[in-house]
């Protein structure tokens, strides 16, 4: 099995910039196609390959990738998730991401956030807690160093 095809089987067929399905079928040249990515262009960081369209490979280049939360979420104040990934790999405990209106809303984020950081961070356990406070429900990630 190449590279490409382990990548691949280990993230699911999902790019992990904008979380959509890869097609396993289509031509690596296509923009749509798979491409073997890294997230950091400091090639002594130990940060392990990913799977990206081509198209989100190329358009991210050097410039740092933003994940976006999905519009289906009603939070507010999401934090950037790679920052977050970065901080829960780096020293682990738990950081506070976002604010929802209903318990409901934190929960549907909650359950979002563990599965997006499968893929984000593959080896990093995750666990999201949903809290009350100040009329509002947070939503907090925990997280051990990454293994």
């Amino acid at each position: 099995m190449s590279l490409l095809d382990d990548v691949a089987v280990r993230d699911g067929w999902r790019c992990w910039v904008c979380d959509e399905p890869v097609d396993a079928d289509m031509s690596v040249n296509d923009p749509r196609g798979p491409s073997v990515d890294s997230r950091t262009a400091d090639k002594k960081a130990k940060i392990p390959e990913r799977l990206a369209h081509r198209a989100c490979n190329t358009r991210k280049g050097a410039v740092k990738v933003v994940i976006a939360w999905p519009d289906r979420l009603n939070v507010v104040e999401p934090a950037p998730l790679i920052t977050v990934a970065d901080r829960l790999e780096r020293k682990g405990g738990r950081e506070l991401v976002a604010r929802c209106p209903s318990k409901k809303d934190a929960q549907e984020a909650a359950d979002w956030l563990v599965d997006r950081f499968s893929r984000l961070a593959p080896g990093l356990p995750v666990t999201a807690t949903v809290e009350p406070g100040g009329g509002q429900f947070l939503v907090a990630l925990a997280s051990g160093r990454k293994r």
